[in-house]
Parts: C-alpha cells; structure tokens; sequence
C-alpha cells in the first residue's frame, strides 16, 4: 500500500521549491544601467572600487609623428565595472585624453619668453627644460572614473602623441593630436588594432564596449575633445569641452597683437611644448629639432603677431566641417587664460551647422564643469540613446552674480536674444575722466596717452588723474544694466611710433577693493589688438607716426549685471603689463574721440 503524506506537506515543498527557485532568479539577475528623470543613476553594483577592472593597452593610429618608420602607438588605459566581463555586459564610454598625465616640466625661471624688449624685436633666447616622466602602469590617470563608472560608464584615458607611454611628438593642436583620440575611438568600436604592448603583436579588443563615446576634459584636456570631433569620427557621440582652447592664436595673439595668456606672462606654443614633452627620451632630441626648433620657430612669428598657414592649422574653427557631437560647452567669463571667446566661437559655428548644442557659462575664473546632473542628462541623451529632453531645453545656461556654479539661471540663447546694440560715443576729460553716452557729442577732438606697462591696468583704472591711459564713463547707472553678448570698439588713432601696443578694458566704477570683492567687481571685460593689423589680421604694415589710422576688433564676450549706482568705464591704454610685451616708455597714442565708438549688447537695449 502506498503511503500518502498530508496536503500540508505537499503545500509546504511546493512553499520551498517555488523560495528556492525565486531566490536563485533574484541571485542571477545581471547589474545593468538605472536611468531615472533622464539620468544614469549610481548602481551599487558598479560601486565598488576594488572590483573594478583596470588594464592597459596600446592603440596603433595612422600617423608616424616621431619619425621612426613605424605607426604611431598610443598608450590607453580602461576602468570598467567586473560585470563587463563576469556577465559579458556592455557600456558606453566616457573618454578623456591629456598630454599632462605623465608629468610636466614645471614653471622653472627662464622658460619663458622675455618681454621685455621693443615691439618688432626677437627676445632673448629662453631655457629648454626637460620633463621628467612620472605614473606607473596600469593606471594612466584617475580623473572621471568615480563619478561615472559607478553611473555605468566605461572610463578611458589616453596620453596624448609625444607624452607619457605615448609614442609621437607633441605638436599643441596639429593633426596628429585630432587623430589620436579619434584612433582610439576607432578602437573602441572595433575598427583599428589594440595590443598589450608597445611593440608588441598580441591584439586587445574593446569586447565590453557598446561604440558610444562621451568626452570631456578641462582646458588642454577639453580642446582634445573638440579635436576629436573635428575628424567627424563614428562613434564619438557627444562633447562636453570645458574651458577648451580652440585656438591657438587666439590662446597667444590677439587681433594680431602678440599676448600672452592670463598667468603665463611670456608663454607661447614652444613653451607649451617643452612643458609637455613627457615622451621616449630616445625620440625628444629629434622631435624638438622638427617640432619645436623648425616648425615652431618658423610659424609661430612673435615678430609680427600676424594670423598666418601655422596658426589657422591650429585653429579648430578651420576643421569643423565633419563634426557631428552632440555639444555641451563650458566656460568662465572671467577666465583670463583661455579667455571665453574660445568656447563662444565653437558654439556658434555648431549652432549654425544645426548640431545639438548648450552652452554654460559662469562668472569666475579658469575650468569649471556645468553640474553633474547636466553633464549626467547629456551624456544619457547621447550615450544611453534616452528621450529625456535636453533637445528641448533652454540652449543657455548662465550662473548669475551672486549664485551657486550649480544653480545656472536658462536662457533661450547667448547671447541673450533681448540683447540690443547700442553706441556710446566719447567726451573729452583727460588726464582724469571723460564722459560715455548714448548721444554723439559733436568736434571733441583727440587726446594722448603716453604709454607704460610698469603701471598695471587696474592701477590706471583706479588713478583719479594720470596720462598713462584716457577714461571714459557712463553717469552712475539709474537701473541695474545687463550686457549679455561680445562688446566692440572703433578706435580712430595714431601712434609717435611704427609699433604700438593697444589695450582696452570695459571696468565698472568705482573700483572695489575690499575684502569680499567679487571677481565681477571691477573688470567687465578687456580687448588686445595691433594698430599695425588695421587692414588685415594676416598683413601688418608699420604705422606712419601721427597719421591716423581706424581699428575695430571685439572684446571678449561677456554677460553681466552691472549694479545701479556702478558706472561703465571705458579704458583705453597701450601695453598691458600682465598680458602684453613691455617696450620702452614713452610711445604716444593720440585717439580721435569723433572717430571712436563702443557697441554694447544690452538686454533692453536701454542704458
């Protein structure tokens, strides 16, 4: 006879057969990406540093910029979550590249040009410093990694040609450093080789990979992002540059005037690649003799200052015909290294292509990212393929005076579409202040400035009286006035001298030096120029002393509340001691007042 057991006994195994079958379903389910309100969320999964996978890698580019007869390598290293090769799931990848990783050569006395000497001189000769290499493998660098690998992201870091385990020369913005990155895209997305070694044949292939590639990266680290772009490589699906250089003469010249970047008094593109040249040493002698001592010294001209074949090659806005990344800018308005007309250019020019663009801008100095959650939407849309909107959103995002950097105010655009033109016209007042208005005064004649960069630009924007520059400003504002956009000046004058400095700063008075001054305080904005490139940025011709001459050029782009009660100053001053060469004192600029004219953009149109 067979024994039954109880119903409650079947019930109970049913209970603990079906526990046990769940309970392994939940132990096998895969980590995956979380997107919530259009953002990648952090996955506890992916959170665990010392269970992430970190390798090394060599990337083979198309290029020889080293000159040895074999195809350039670049060195790559990856951060990428265990379950990328536990579960064989695959990511998108946040890519970043920089020739600073492996070391620089430091700010050692004598590195830079002396500028100290006339205009239209050669300086004296400078010191060639050497870099002593630091990093050991793996790890290239750690930047990125825990803000998105926990997000679900793939980290990649590369050194860029001539730096670091990379093989090739540094060229600071030639073509080798635009298909470097796109290479290892190209890598990333199984088109071109990856070995374990730098001359070796056993091949890596970016299994975990989905295709998709972010970049971002600060300063030099945000022009390789806009380089990359520029080669229209597959792949590359959004850029968010901050701070980037996109130019090179525009980061060394200006208007054709020879200026240096804010901080860096004497720097110019040999200087920055010495800097960098954290390369095979066995390569550096050969590299400094095509590079630097031949390429270099023959376009860079510190003569003349013109825009000429070697700088518009280093110049992006030249190469974004291919571009298709999707495009989230940075920048400061205050930044007086690579000053925010690099980013405004690049945004404008995508605009018109129709790319999907946003800009953000804030009030302070050098770098600074958008916020985390802004960068995290556009990398969704664009990576991750989600409809979360950013197509939609406002295009710019500016912090305000008094805001927090993560708390940007959305405009429809920059400049601001409410923003107007108008003119202000000039009033005799020298050597203390003359007047700015609307309203065009009539036969003001000329005044004369008698130039000397011992005295800084905010010592003469402070001075009651001095002949050392001419002041002229606004009455004291009856409303708070918003400019939103890129100033312009005419400058009808003439120089004593062939060569002449000119520099112009828009300040807001009275100067303010206390304590808690704000960086928005005082400078508005500033503009450098060559009397001498009048006609053309590509042909200087020498002055004829006394005659005069007109010159219009633009400041650096600027959006801004000047506070009522402030007043609008224009200063209009030759060598600026921070940025410009220091000739001998005494050149004379003489400006016609009649002939001289700012354009303001402001919201309202109405001073």
């Amino acid at each position: 006879m067979i024994k039954r057991e109880p119903k409650s006994y079947w019930a109970l195994a049913t209970f603990l057969i079906f526990f046990v079958l769940v309970a392994k379903g939940q132990m096998a389910e895969k980590a995956k990406p979380v997107i919530e309100n259009g953002e990648a969320q952090v996955v506890e999964a992916f959170s665990d540093p010392s269970k992430w996978i970190r390798h090394d890698l060599w990337v083979e580019t198309e290029f020889d910029s080293d000159g040895d007869g074999e195809l350039d390598r670049m060195h790559v290293d990856v951060t990428r979550p265990e379950q990328t090769e536990s579960e064989g799931l695959k990511l998108p990848v946040i890519y970043e590249s920089s020739p600073y990783y492996a070391g620089t050569a430091g700010l050692g006395k004598g590195i830079f040009w002396d500028v100290q000497h006339e205009l239209g001189e050669p300086g004296k000769p400078r010191k060639h410093p050497n870099v002593t290499r630091v990093g050991e493998r793996p790890i290239i660098s750690n930047s990125q990694v825990r803000t998105w690998v926990p997000r679900g992201y793939i980290v990649v870091h590369s050194s860029s040609p001539g730096t670091g385990l990379s093989d090739g020369a540094p060229t600071v913005g030639g073509d080798n450093e635009s298909l470097a990155p796109k290479a290892i895209i190209d890598w990333l997305n199984g088109r071109v080789k990856g070995y374990t070694e730098r001359d070796g044949d056993k091949e890596v292939k970016a299994y975990w990979s989905t295709g998709k590639v972010g970049m971002t990266g600060t300063s030099y680290n945000g022009t390789i992002p806009l380089a990359a772009a520029t080669t229209g490589v597959e792949g590359l699906e959004a850029i968010i540059p901050i701070a980037p250089n996109t130019s090179y003469y525009h980061y060394y010249r200006s208007n054709g005037l020879v200026r240096s970047p804010g901080g860096y008094l004497g720097e110019d593109i040999d200087v920055l690649y010495d800097f960098i040249h954290s390369g095979d040493e066995s390569k550096r002698a050969r590299n400094n003799r095509v590079v630097r001592d031949t390429e270099m010294k023959n376009g860079q001209d510190r003569i003349t200052g013109d825009y000429n074949d070697f700088w518009a090659g280093r110049d992006y806005l030249n190469d974004m015909k291919p571009m298709k990344a999707a495009l989230l800018m940075s920048h400061g308005f205050n930044d007086w290294n690579v000053m925010p007309e690099h980013s405004y250019r690049i945004y404008k020019k995508a605009k018109e292509m129709g790319l999907p663009v946003q800009i953000f801008y804030h009030q302070n100095g050098h770098g600074g990212p958008p916020p985390i959650s802004m960068m995290n939407r556009w990398f969704t849309r664009y990576l991750y393929g989600v409809e979360n909107g950013v197509e939609s959103e406002p295009k710019a995002w500016i912090v305000r005076e008094n805001d927090k950097k993560d708390n940007p105010t959305p405009y429809a655009d920059y400049p601001n579409p409410d923003a107007k033109d108008i003119q202000l016209y000039l009033s005799a007042g020298a050597p203390a202040q003359g007047k700015l208005t609307t309203s065009k005064p009539k036969k003001q004649g000329t005044e004369t400035l008698v130039d000397n960069y011992s005295f800084s630009g905010s010592s003469l924007a402070k001075a009651e009286t001095t002949e050392h520059r001419l002041l002229y400003t606004t009455a004291p504002l009856k409303e708070d006035v918003h400019i939103s956009g890129v100033p312009k000046i005419k400058i009808k004058l003439a120089s004593s001298k062939p060569a002449a400095n000119l520099s112009v700063w828009l300040v807001s008075l009275p100067w303010t030096e206390a304590l808690n001054t704000k960086i928005t305080d005082n400078i508005i904005t500033r503009g450098w120029a060559d009397p001498q490139n009048h006609s053309s940025l590509t042909e200087s011709e020498p002055l004829v002393p006394n005659n005069f001459y007109e010159i219009e050029f633009e400041l650096m782009p600027d959006d801004q509340i000047i506070p009522k009660g402030q007043q609008i100053g224009l200063m209009i001053f030759s060598s600026d001691k921070e940025f410009t060469l220091w000739p001998e004192p005494g050149t004379e600029l003489t400006v016609d007042l009649d002939g001289t004219m700012l354009t303001l953009p402001i919201v309202g149109g109405k001073l």
